[in-house]
């Protein structure tokens, strides 16, 4: 058993900063490196991707990191835990063991974590009697199945230790808790049961703390002027030892700052009730959180209560709420709000004259305060607003009424009130709103599945 292990952070969100795990892994010494790419909205977008090329469908930029940092795999023995397989891993899985077998490196270990994905199981599930109700609703799950976009598990850290177990250098998998991620490597390396709820919270706890990358090392802080150098911030470090202690750090020579104050304010990101922090691996008592500045840039955290997790999955899916479109046109002086509301009503009106139907019609007069008294004002002399940007949002159920409205919004430059300076984007297109479904389901209905391939 080691004294600690060193697990760092790369990746807060897909999209976070693409530098970030490169220089976890080479500005000092880590064991593990995890990143999590995966927000609700995020399986809704990869399974779309899928739809269009049966190759896409999960975080390719992941890819790029781990060409950049195969060296120190292999050589180092650094392990990187990673959701960017979104819905489709074993898609992510093979150009990775093609960039391996490209730099010569043969005998990488790769991992596939899935068995999340049940969108195409939905129907069994309904007929077996699960009803996936809506947790804040109460609505069966049925009701939305033929506009589901995505639906899927959050598995916990379980398959992720088995395939460290199983030796794997790069693990992949689809929807896993940002939580697990991170306890997985501890109850591997120190030996953890899996019924000491207090060891489970605590490496529930360091993980919710790095799941957001730098949000937890000075990014995003209430006090952020007394962050030191943001443009090289440093990502955070969760360094665990075996009794159930760890502390919050940072590479040194970087950005950023970890204090007492930035690790608070991260355990209060995306929580509820703070007695009862609800993962598939323990339910974690956040009241029971002792957290004391060690050193510069170094927080201890220790104390974590746990108990037992629940007999259910949550499931995140995904589905088709209709259609939305927004356009914008500016106005400018003189009379510029005057023209701007005129601009609105002209649009609602031929959208009513040619059968257009919306739920919901929204006009907005940007840069105009009208709950003041008084509009505010940039030309104080002629109490007259310079410019209002005017903007039209709109929801409906059909695509092609909306795309229709489009259409008219260019026209309006020449064929409404004067002065329109400012049409951005071309003609406004109809998108679609994705809309969250929450739901349970028995753990004993699904199974996650651990694969294990080696490059040649």
């Amino acid at each position: 058993m080691k004294d600690f292990i060193r697990i760092a952070s790369g990746q807060g969100f897909w999209g976070d900063l693409p530098k970030a795990p490169i220089d976890q892994v080479r500005n000092g010494p880590i064991d593990y490196l995890v990143m999590d790419y995966l927000a609700e909205v995020t399986m809704s977008i990869m399974q779309k991707q899928r739809m269009k090329n049966p190759d896409w469908g999960y975080a390719r930029d992941f890819v790029g990191v781990v060409d950049e940092i195969m060296p120190e795999i292999m050589n180092d023995g650094i392990r990187v835990i990673s959701n960017a397989g979104g819905v489709n891993p074993n898609a992510c899985k093979d150009e990775i063991l093609k960039k391996a077998k490209e730099k010569g490196f043969s005998g990488l270990k790769v991992a596939v974590v899935d068995g999340d994905d049940i969108l195409s199981d939905i129907e069994r599930l309904i007929a077996d009697g699960h009803k996936m109700s809506n947790m804040d609703d109460g609505r069966p799950i049925s009701q939305v199945k033929d506009d589901l976009l995505s639906a899927n598990i959050y598995f916990g850290c379980k398959p992720v230790v088995e395939a460290l177990e199983k030796g794997a250098n790069v693990i992949i998998t689809g929807r896993v808790t940002d939580t697990g991620l991170t306890l997985a490597p501890m109850i591997h390396e120190f030996g953890w049961d899996y019924d000491d709820f207090d060891k489970m919270a605590t490496g529930t706890v360091a993980g919710h703390l790095i799941e957001c990358g730098a949000q937890v090392s000075g990014g995003n802080f209430t006090d952020w002027k007394t962050v030191d150098n943001f443009a090289e911030i440093g990502f955070p470090i969760i360094e665990a030892y075996p009794g159930g202690e760890f502390y919050v750090t940072k590479h040194e020579n970087t950005g950023g700052l970890v204090s007492a104050m930035t690790v608070k304010e991260q355990l209060l990101y995306e929580i509820g009730d703070p007695k009862e922090y609800i993962t598939p691996d323990v339910i974690a008592d956040f009241t029971s959180i002792q957290v004391e500045e060690d050193a510069p840039n170094r927080v201890r955290v220790t104390g974590i209560k746990g108990t037992p997790d629940t007999p259910t999955y949550k499931v995140s899916a995904s589905y088709n709420y209709g259609y939305k479109l927004a356009a914008t046109l500016v106005y400018c002086w003189p009379d510029a709000l005057e023209k701007a509301q005129a601009g609105a009503d002209i649009l609602e009106k031929r959208a009513q004259n040619l059968g257009l139907e919306f739920d919901e019609f929204r006009k907005e007069y940007i840069g105009y305060n009208g709950n003041s008294e008084k509009p505010v004002t940039i030309d104080e002399d002629s109490g007259d607003l310079d410019e209002i940007q005017m903007r039209i949002s709109l929801s409906g159920k059909s695509r092609n009424d909306l795309n229709r409205f489009g259409m008219e919004v260019a026209p309006l430059i020449l064929t409404g009130p004067s002065g329109v300076t400012g049409f951005a984007g071309g003609r406004p297109k109809a998108s679609e709103v994705v809309a969250y479904w929450p739901a349970l389901l028995d753990k004993k209905a699904v199974r996650p599945r651990v694969t294990v391939y080696e490059s040649e």
